[in-house]
C-alpha cells in the first residue's frame, strides 16, 4: 500500500470550468500552464505542483483520487474547496 503520492492540480470553484480544463488536456496542453492560467490554489504558481504527501494528509476526496486513481491520467474530483483536476505522478 502506497504510504506518499505526489501530484499535481488545478482548483476550479465550478465544474462547467473543470471539464474545460480536462477538454484542453485532453486535446495536449501543459497541465503546468492550465495550472498557472486558472488554477485558484497557491500551487497554481508553481503549475500545479503539491509534492509529496502522506495519505490523510489532503481531504478524503483527494486523497482517495491520490492513492487510488490511475497514475498520469488527470481525473476529476470535487472537495469542499471546489472541483479539482488531479494528476498523480507517482505513489511510494
Amino acid at each position: 500500500m502506497a504510504r506518499t503520492a505526489a501530484a499535481l492540480h488545478i482548483l476550479v470553484k465550478h465544474k462547467e470550468q473543470a471539464d474545460d480544463i480536462l477538454a484542453q488536456l485532453k486535446k495536449g496542453a501543459k497541465f503546468q500552464t492550465l495550472a498557472k492560467k486558472y488554477s485558484t490554489c497557491p500551487s497554481g504558481k508553481k503549475g500545479g505542483d503539491l509534492g509529496e504527501f502522506k495519505k490523510g494528509q489532503m481531504v478524503p476526496q483527494f486523497d482517495k483520487v491520490a492513492f487510488t486513481g490511475e497514475i498520469l491520467t488527470p481525473q476529476l474530483v470535487k472537495t469542499k474547496f471546489g472541483w479539482h483536476i488531479v494528476k498523480v505522478l507517482y505513489r511510494t
